[in-house]
Parts: structure tokens; sequence; C-alpha cells
């Protein structure tokens, strides 16, 4: 796992070095203006960030050597709630849209294959770990595409296979016609997720430099909006459903939000440079831990960072303990109700605990943790909900354990999903980050189809061993985490110089 508001246009892309923070320029560089500092760049060089900052504060070519010098951004005081620029806005309200579109028709699917259109249990297993599969698994696709075309063909072809894909899949009544729309709409998702998720990532951070509004912050608000999709998305399918339109019905209105996203992306995004074609000295370095090096293929670069690795290894803890939302926890409500009927009600506690608790948490780790503190607490938060459920009562309804346990994981999920993000840009070249985000999720993705293997045969063993077991994925992704970087944010170093 995207437009860019009209109002920026290509000249004026935080890409584009202004004239005192080139090389040739020499002598509208002062001290305060070094490459490192990021106040080198002008007001006009960030339109989002010039109504913060006035005439003097702006450095330009022309400006006299002895003019006084910007206040570097390190010492600004950071502005937690300082809105994000419309670009930022843009794709935030994208990531909603997505998962309105696609959390119509998900729910259901496994529903219409089985009883619609009366495919063997395995086989409606297959086909659902194949649209996995296309979908994370090939995450790193659309990353380098991304790296490559830069965000806007990438987003808009990919929307335009989720149009197809739906549309396919609404009238799709054989197996090989079936097979084929799932792959189609989990491949666009490899498109444009990783596109619309690196370019939040990116701008997270030039909004972070230009105001002290720490990142985590921002890629927290577009984390809600995806959840806050997810628990409208489900509620629209039922109702096309509840009014007789049935599963086509579902598919075709997921098909019409994609067709009204692809419309204003079209209209609104702007043609941009590609992220490799920006000068070496003006690409941004937020870490000294990089080690791409010229010459080298992207991928080949990526993969050989040892920290990146780690942090996609740590991530991996996290996705495999999510994903047994689908695997352990359908089977502990079961043998506690004796039905899966409470499913629906702990998946909208989840949706509504993000919506609700997402910002105001991410705002106070923001002030007090760096990334990898939040990260690290997260993960230990997701194995206390494992933990939890064979030590928990059962309650008047038998679903306590159950309860406890998605409410832990999801507020783990809150503090580690915006710092593993926000880690990304620390770790990898900003030339390579739609690719880095791209790996991140095939790498944990690949994790997730592996680990399920394991993970379902420990559904028949005895329940405290399973949950045990299960605790000691995020638990290890959490000591995996203790050989990274801080990152910047918090109180720790290395986030000093940012939110001062």
């Amino acid at each position: 796992m995207t437009t860019r508001p009209e109002g920026r246009t290509a000249s004026a892309s935080p890409e584009r070095c202004p004239a005192d923070a080139r090389p040739e320029a020499p002598t509208a560089r002062t001290a305060d203006a070094r490459p490192e500092a990021p106040t080198a760049r002008t007001a006009d060089a960030r339109p989002e960030a010039h109504a913060a900052h006035t005439a003097p504060t702006a450095r330009t070519a022309n400006a006299p050597a002895h003019a006084p010098a910007a206040a570097p951004a390190a010492r600004r005081r950071p502005r937690l709630a300082s809105a994000p620029p419309p670009y930022l806005r843009l794709l935030t309200a994208t990531q909603f849209a997505f998962n309105i579109g696609f959390y119509a028709v998900l729910p259901y699917l496994a529903t219409h294959l089985g009883s619609g259109l009366g495919m063997a249990g395995w086989l409606v297993g297959l086909v659902l770990g194949l649209r996995t599969f296309s979908q994370q698994g090939l995450f790193v696709v659309g990353g380098a595409l991304t790296d490559r075309y830069g965000p806007r063909p990438v987003v808009l072809a990919g929307c335009a296979l989720r149009i197809a894909g739906f549309g396919w899949l609404a009238f799709a009544g054989s197996t090989a016609t079936v097979i084929a729309a799932v792959l189609l709409i989990g491949f666009a998702a490899a498109l444009f997720s990783p596109a619309v998720e690196s370019e939040a990532a990116r701008e997270a951070v030039r909004h972070e430099r230009a105001t002290g509004s720490p990142r985590a912050h921002v890629l927290a608000l577009f984390s809600a909006a995806g959840q806050a999709g997810a628990f409208l998305g489900p509620l629209l399918g039922s109702l096309l459903l509840l009014l007789g339109g049935g599963f086509r019905a579902a598919c075709l209105a997921g098909a019409l939000v994609f067709v009204a996203v692809l419309a204003g992306h079209a209209r609104l995004m702007p043609h941009r440079e590609r992220v490799r074609d920006v000068p070496e000295a003006e690409a941004e370095t937020a870490a000294t831990t990089r080690t791409a090096q010229p010459g080298r293929p992207a991928l080949r670069a990526v993969f050989a960072n040892r920290a990146f690795l780690l942090l996609c290894l740590a991530y991996s803890g996290y996705l495999v303990a999510y994903n047994q939302l689908y695997l352990s926890l359908p089977v502990e409500v079961q043998r506690a109700t004796g039905s899966e009927a409470a499913l629906g009600w702990l998946f909208a506690l989840s949706s509504l605990l993000v919506v609700a608790v997402q910002l105001p948490l991410t705002r106070l780790s923001a002030r007090r943790i760096a990334p990898r503190t939040a990260l690290i607490t997260g993960l230990a938060v997701v194995a206390a909900g494992f933990a939890a459920v064979p030590l928990t009562p059962a309650g008047p309804r038998g679903l306590l354990p159950a309860a406890t346990f998605v409410v832990l994981l999801t507020l783990g999920q809150m503090l580690l999903v915006p710092a593993a993000r926000g880690l990304v840009p620390d770790l990898v070249e900003d030339r390579q980050l739609g690719l880095a985000t791209g790996a991140l999720s095939s790498v944990s993705g690949i994790a997730v189809l592996a680990g399920s293997a394991a993970t379902g045969a420990l559904l028949d063993v005895s329940a405290p061993v399973r949950w045990a077991v299960l605790a000691a994925v995020p638990l290890t992704g959490a000591v995996l985490a203790f050989t990274l970087p801080a990152g910047r944010g918090g109180k720790e170093p290395g986030a000093r110089a940012v939110a001062g």
C-alpha cells in the first residue's frame, strides 16, 4: 500500500531546490542554510508552509549576506494541532473512499461464493487467498512503479483496474471468471495503495519539517480515515442487501465509488517529476542509516538495507497477529457462544475504537516517545491481547476474553502502524520510498501466508497453549524492533532536532 491539490504546480514541488539551496549559488548559503538544515528551503518552495512564515523569515537568493537568518525548523515549537496541507487532506480522503468502496463488497464475498455460486469451502478459501496474495504480495510492484513513474499514473491505473474488477465480479458466474475478477481487484490495490501510502509518508515528513507537527499525527489521521471507511463500507453493503439489490448491487456500488475517485484524481492530481528524476543534491535525507548506493538496482538496494529488513520482520509479527482476527477469533467466539454471530459486533468495536481513539492516542505518543518506542509498545500490547484470552473470565455472555483481545489488538495497532510507516522515510532513500512502502507490505504479506498455515495447525491444540504461542509472535517483533533507530518524534535523541 492520490492527488495533489490544484494549487501546487511542478515548479512549486517540494522536491525542487530553490535558488539559495543549489550548489552553484554559494553566495546565498549561510551558516544556517546548509544542506542538512531544512530552513535552507524558501517559503515559496513549500506552498503549504508559506502561510506559516512571515516575509522576513524566508531566505531568497537576493537576500544580503547580513540578512537575519531564518529560525531553524528544529527550534520551532511543534504544533500538534496544525492543519495538514491540502495534499495531505486529499490523500486522507482518498484512503477513506478506497475503503468504503472495498469494504462494501469484501465482507459478503465468501457468502456469495459459497451460497450464491455453490463453491466448495476449500475453493472459497482459495479464491480469498488469491485475492490476498495478488494484493499484499504484489505491493512491491506498485511501489516500484510509483518510484519509476510517479504516483499519478499508478493511482489512476489502479482505480481503473478496480472499477473493471468490481464490474466483472458483479456478473461473474464461473470459477475461472471469479478468480480472474478477484485477481484484478487485488492487483488494483497493489498499484494504488503503495502509491497513496508512500505519498502520505513523504508529505508527512515535509509537513513535520515545515511546522514541527509530528509526522505520526498525520499518519494516524490517514489510518483513522481508512478505518472509518472500513466501518462505513460494510454498512453500505448491508443496506444494499437489505434493499434487495444483492451482491451484484454491492459490487456496482463499490465500482461507482472508484469511478468518483478516478474522476477526482484525474482532475486534481498534478503531474510531477518522478522521484528518480530529482537530483541527488535535492533529495532530503532523514537519517544516516541509509545504505542505498548509486548504480545498484533499487530493489537490491532496499533489501540490502538491514535496518529496513528488521522493520519488515517486526511489522510482519504484527500482521501475522492481526490475521488472527480472521482465523483464531472466530474459533474463540464459536467456542464461547456456539455461533459466530457476535463477530460482526467485535469488528465494529475495533473500527469504532480506531475512529474514536486513534488521533488522541497518537498525539500523546508523538509528544512523549519516538517512533521506535511506539512500535515496540504497540507490539507488546498486541502480545498482551493474546495472553489475556486464556486468563480473562468468560463474563456473562462468554465474550469478555474475545472482546479483551480485540481491544488490546486494536490499541496496539493504533500505536505501531503510524510508527512503522513513519520509520520508513528514516531508513530508505527518498527516491525509493514507494518501493520500500510496497516492500514492507509484500514481505509482511508473505509472512502472513506462511504463518497462516502454522497458526492454523494450532487450532487443534488446547486454547491456553495456542494463545501463548500466538503471543510470542508479536513479542518477537518487539524484540527485533529494539535494534531499529529511534526515528524522529517524541523526546528520544534523534527526535529533538525536529520536535524541538
